[in-house]
């Protein structure tokens, strides 16, 4: 079915509902969400649905891959990853690099014996697009299961699937512009110069717009709360082409800004974090319904396809991947060897994988379509194989632990009865006394907090109150509490 604009939103609505179903799905079933929103592509686009664009898909990729390392790297605390800033930085370079090199010799030995003819270069590129773990993915299924991890596993897994995708987009876009008959070929000096120009210009911008964001959400004094999430969205959007532009790698400058405004203090930072899990969730929805539609099904169930694609998932995930952590861990002995093969078994693969697996369709690499599918099926092994067992291997291996969960974090919208309430401090309310102990409120009343020229304190009983200052009030008893504001003179009161 060809998809014109008449029923184009009918579609989208359609297919973004039913995506919504198969994560509670997949919540109750203990699968990864986003292996079915691969699914519901797959099945929309068999015989349903007519979309055959790897550049467009590449396009939306870019864009759902700034928003989703930028909010990772705003939900990641410096305090936290500081102790394994050292090892995630190795793993996300020389972990890439060597898994790559491990993989795509497997796959060039391997092929002949399927019948499939590839240059070593092309087995290196069919190795570089998985070659990193999806930030998308690690994020998704380690927040949305609570996984508590001892060893600082956690933040050294987000710092990894986080920072790690530049390298192995440098490797795409390296042999792809040395295999594709549409480029000229880059040396190998010109190579390194390139990797080290691109990570260092986008370290640099990062930390800069990052800064930037912060100062200019601090300082521009919006009087609509929710701009605040458009500005830095618009931020976010800034720093990955501004970066590009420069030279620079993108997708590490989107992570690392997302780490400065996550760790500094900025104004309306609840609806700004709340706004960016918001469209977090869209775009991975909607990128990977757009590469399940991408994916010819027919072309998956091809014998030489499936058998190069669990041949290779296997490989992966029990020589390459273990193979590079354990190497690069090395000389990090304060991990266990448990805690070590629970980083080689978390490699998850997701949509990146698949967004680079695009170039080659897009610059006409040879066998780009092999390419494309093995990937497609990798990820989906990877999904199945590890995303279900992310909290069993961590119970198994001991490196589990119970993560607390804050009593209050849903209660103040959804069912604790207290109410919160603003007023300011009139002459009235003074005139009994000038301490709060003197002020007549109801029983089950507590004032919580001052506001005084700017300044914000948690007062006691024999707290001066001056006119003018800002009470925050929280109260079992809100008729009560508004009844007696009116006695009080108090008309303007706000209510949370």
């Amino acid at each position: 079915m060809e998809v014109n604009t008449e029923n184009f939103l009918l579609i989208g609505a359609v297919l973004l509902f039913v995506a919504v179903l198969a994560g509670k799905l997949a919540y109750r079933l203990g699968a990864p969400a986003l292996l079915l929103f691969l699914a519901v592509g797959v099945f929309f686009g068999y015989d349903m649905l007519s979309f055959n664009s790897p550049e467009l898909t590449q396009f939306i990729g870019m864009i759902a891959l700034s928003i989703i390392l930028f909010s990772g790297g705003m939900d990641t605390k410096l305090s936290e990853i500081k102790p394994i800033v050292v090892p995630g930085v190795v793993l996300a370079t020389a972990g890439v690099l060597m898994t790559a090199v491990i993989l795509g010799s497997f796959v060039y030995f391997l092929s002949p014996l399927l019948g499939i003819e590839l240059t070593f270069p092309l087995a290196l590129l069919l190795a570089a697009t998985m070659s990193s773990t999806d930030s998308a993915s690690v994020f998704s299924i380690l927040r949305t299961k609570k996984q508590g991890l001892k060893e600082n596993l956690r933040p050294l897994l987000e710092l990894e699937s986080g920072s790690n995708d530049p390298v192995a987009y440098i490797l795409v876009v390296l042999l792809v512009g040395m295999l594709s008959p549409n480029k000229e070929s880059v040396g190998a000096g010109a190579s390194v110069v390139l990797f080290v120009v691109q990570m260092f210009v986008g370290a640099v911008a990062g930390y800069g717009f990052g800064r930037a964001a912060v100062w200019t959400i601090n300082k521009i004094n919006i009087s609509n709360p929710s701009l605040y999430s458009v500005l830095l969205l618009a931020f976010v959007f800034l720093t990955f082409s501004v970066t590009t532009l420069l030279y620079g790698n993108g997708y590490l400058a989107v992570y690392i800004a997302g780490l400065v405004v996550g760790n500094r203090k900025i104004v309306h930072k609840r609806t700004v974090v709340s706004f960016f899990d918001g469209v977090t969730w869209l775009v991975q929805i909607i990128m990977f319904i757009m590469l399940g539609l991408l994916v010819d099904s027919r072309a998956l169930i091809q014998p030489q396809v499936l058998i190069l694609a669990l041949c290779v998932a296997l490989f992966m995930t029990f020589v390459a991947r273990p193979v590079a952590v354990h190497v690069c861990m090395l000389p990090f002995r304060k991990f266990s060897k448990k805690a070590r093969f629970y980083v080689s078994w978390v490699g998850l693969r997701g949509a990146v994988p698949i967004i680079f697996a695009t170039y080659p369709l897009v610059d006409s690499v040879p066998n780009a379509d092999l390419i494309f599918n093995v990937v497609f099926l990798v990820t989906v092994v990877s999904l199945v194989l590890q995303g279900t067992t992310v909290s069993g291997m961590a119970n198994t291996l001991g490196v589990a632990k119970t993560e607390r969960e804050s009593s209050f974090g849903d209660a103040f919208q959804d069912r604790m009865k207290s109410a919160f309430t603003e007023v300011d401090v009139n002459e009235q309310m003074l005139s009994s006394g000038n301490t709060l102990k003197s002020i007549a409120l109801p029983d089950h009343t507590l004032v919580i907090m001052v506001c005084r020229d700017g300044d914000y304190f948690v007062p006691q009983g024999g707290t001066e109150l001056h006119l003018g200052d800002k009470l925050l009030i929280l109260s079992d008893r809100n008729e009560e509490l508004q009844a007696h504001y009116k006695e009080l003179g108090l008309d303007e009161v706000i209510k949370f």
